[in-house]
């Protein structure tokens, strides 16, 4: 990775005040290197952290801190940090105006923060954002998922001590493959790491795009057909787009699941064996529910593919739907392309939010949290290409549950996008089947949103009010 900079620690502080639901919250604020060492006391990493504080606390063992994040793995905290949690964010404009945001990029004060209730600190993992690997010959030491976890808790530990908030409730908030990073972190934090007791429990997790899994690592192949764990994303993207019926999109994805779980489950099976007036009560069935043609389905023996339906579902207005969020399209190129073929970096919803994201942290944030400096900031590295994804314990649903268990007051909060079509939620509804989670302390809804739920006015409202609702002991999805 490039450099522009001499790693030096750092460490800058800021005040400012914001009115949330009716009342002035003063507060203060302090970004930070967290620097690894090895035995013989060189630097080898930092994970960078910015820590919201409200200034009017006294009871600081009541007030609750909400360590977030966001995925990748290699990705900062950018995201969650000027896309929801943070006191100054995007300003969003609609899903998918057919063009990209260009500058000058709009920004507001964020009124849905929850700092009112909640103290936050959002993390740069090593190599991410204003982190750093200083070290090449240290990378196994961070970047896997566990070792990445136990980096995180290590930085977690060291911060508990540094404000004296041990006894604070604590919460995880992940983003895609944070919900992996939250799961591993949870199941470290209560039972062992790979050598050593951490002895850290959270009273509450909060995944957003979830990649917990029940295979060995977050990207695992899942025991049973993809078409069939994907369809209720289909399905929503398609009434999204296209408008099927007059139903909810809630209502329609659950009568699509319920055909999925079961007709087109056994038609699968089937294969060349399901024939005559059976087979084409399933071919306009799955035409109906997600807008594929039916030379498609002929061609592809009824299977349904999620990067080929991304061009199939909006062909007939030539476009192709973003895998991140399926409501955002671009044109179709010709030949018959697709992100698949030109990498994810070619998504049009990853395209159209990033630059605008990066201009508002770095232009409209950070000069209020004072953040002076020529240290360059990374939004995206891609160290899922080499990450190492080897668990030696526990998958993460498996650590999670372990968690939940051993920590009988923790919950988890999971929300989804109707129109994500990278983190699918048909394979959070196969988890939760799966995975022996306590369900009476484990909440699920879904969004009319992709990947990043928050993205939108109405979208941000609804998922910090059911955050704010989860946080404060409610049941967010009542």
């Amino acid at each position: 990775m490039l450099k522009t900079d001499v790693f030096t620690p750092s460490r800058f502080t800021g005040e400012g005040s914001i009115t949330l639901r009716g009342a002035k919250i003063p507060y203060h604020t302090v970004s930070e290197d967290n620097v690894f060492y090895d035995d013989e006391g060189k630097p080898i990493a930092s994970i960078f952290s910015y820590s919201y504080f409200r200034s009017d606390v006294e009871d600081l063992k009541s007030r609750p801190v909400i360590f977030a994040f966001n995925g990748g793995p290699g990705t900062s905290s950018m995201m969650v940090h000027v896309g929801f949690l943070g006191t100054k964010r995007v300003k969003y404009g609609e899903a998918d105006d057919d063009g990209l945001p260009l500058p000058p990029y709009e920004s507001c004060d964020n009124e849905q923060c929850l700092l009112d209730i909640a103290d936050l600190v959002l993390i740069d993992p090593v190599g991410t954002g204003f982190g750093r690997l200083l070290d090449e010959s240290k990378k196994d030491l961070f970047y896997g998922i566990e070792p990445d976890a136990e980096s995180i808790l290590t930085f977690i530990q060291a911060w508990l001590a540094r404000y004296n908030r041990w006894q604070s409730p604590k919460y995880l908030v992940g983003e895609s493959y944070g919900c992996t990073r939250a799961s591993t972190v949870a199941g470290m934090g209560s039972l062992s790491g790979s050598d050593r007791a951490y002895s850290v429990t959270f009273d509450g997790l909060i995944m957003i795009g979830n990649t917990v899994s029940v295979g060995n690592f977050f990207a695992d192949k899942k025991p049973v057909y993809p078409a069939v764990l994907a369809f209720p994303t289909l399905a929503a993207v398609h009434w999204y787009h296209n408008h099927p019926s007059e139903q909810t999109v809630e209502e329609f994805v659950a009568e699509a699941k319920q055909f999925a779980d079961t007709e087109y489950l056994l038609a699968l099976y089937q294969g060349n064996a399901l024939q005559g007036e059976a087979r084409e009560h399933i071919i306009e069935r799955v035409i109906y529910y997600t807008g594929v043609s039916r030379e498609y389905l002929e061609k592809r023996a009824l299977v349904v593919e999620d990067v080929e339906f991304r061009a199939e579902v909006a062909r007939n207005k030539g476009r192709s739907v973003a895998r991140l969020d399926g409501r955002i399209t671009r044109p179709q190129y010709a030949p018959l392309l697709d992100e698949q073929q030109l990498g994810i970096r070619d998504d049009a919803a990853e395209g159209k939010y990033n630059a605008f994201f990066q201009a508002v942290l770095c232009g409209e944030l950070f000069p209020l949290l004072g953040i002076k400096w020529d240290r360059n900031f990374v939004n995206s590295h891609s160290l899922w290409a080499s990450w190492n994804n080897d668990i030696k314990g526990r998958n993460t649903s498996q650590s999670l549950s372990a968690a939940m268990r051993r920590t009988p007051t923790m919950r988890t909060f999971f929300i989804n996008g109707w129109y994500d079509i990278c983190t699918q939620i048909g394979i959070l509804y196969y988890t939760l089947d799966h995975s022996d989670l306590p369900m009476e302390r484990v909440f699920v809804k879904g969004y009319e949103a992709g990947h990043m739920a928050y993205l939108g006015e109405k979208n941000i409202q609804a998922v910090t009010d059911d955050m704010y609702t989860f946080i404060q002991g409610g049941n967010p999805t009542k």
